[in-house]
């Protein structure tokens, strides 16, 4: 297991080694251009990251992979692509989540076909659950997004059903335009004809959560 007492340094380029793994990251110190960030947990050998980096350069992304090999494998694609606005980090996805992403930082958060741990007694281990949907309620910014994929329909009926629990969240639709930039393991899934499941949630606007707070007239 990947933590934040065992990593080692690696290479310079796109991989970004924070001077600190106990405290958030400075988005100022990692980008050039302060622009909107999207974050992959679960990166894998970047094919889906990479691409959507390239289709939009108006915002900066972050892949967060634990494996030091698929991490080099993001570094090397982005470094050909020429992206500046892509880095990569090595650390679980759920300690980034709990402990180093900045409240209120992430436009779009995604996250696709997480180990299912499909046995019963090992469902603990899900990157999914009520804990998650806490941090992502203080990591995605109001009006953000989460996009979700799976081949796993147990997996899936649970995180609809966590993030359908929370009062800050409610439910959306995945763009044309996103479903359509796959990963590497939805590419493998496509070829043996196992379909993937979808699912988007949004945090809900300042707005709304003013008006939900706002105590009613008797």
């Amino acid at each position: 297991m990947v933590t934040a007492q065992n990593l080692v340094p690696v290479s310079p380029g796109l991989i970004y080694t924070p001077h600190s793994y106990v405290e958030p990251i400075d988005l100022g110190g990692i980008f050039g251009t302060i622009q909107p960030l999207e974050v992959e947990l679960g990166s894998g050998d970047g094919s889906f990251l990479v691409q959507w980096a390239q289709l939009h350069r108006e915002h900066n992304f972050i892949g967060v992979e634990r494996l030091l090999g698929r991490l080099r494998k993001l570094d090397r694609k982005g470094a050909r692509a020429g992206l500046s606005n892509l880095r990569a980090l090595r650390i679980e996805a759920s300690y980034f989540m709990e402990y180093m992403a900045p409240p209120a930082s992430v436009c779009v958060l995604h996250v696709y076909f997480p180990d299912p741990w499909p046995k019963r007694k090992h469902r603990r281990h899900r990157l999914v659950n009520e804990r998650f949907v806490q941090a992502a309620a203080t990591t995605v910014v109001p009006g953000g997004l989460i996009y979700f994929r799976t081949d796993d329909l147990d997996y899936f009926a649970q995180m609809n059903s966590v993030f359908g629990a929370d009062a800050r969240f409610h439910a959306t639709n995945t763009p044309d335009e996103l479903s359509a930039v796959v990963t590497d393991f939805e590419r493998g899934f496509l070829a043996r004809g196992v379909r993937t499941l979808r699912s988007a949630w949004q945090r809900i606007s300042q707005k709304e959560q003013v008006n939900r707070e706002r105590p009613q007239r008797s």
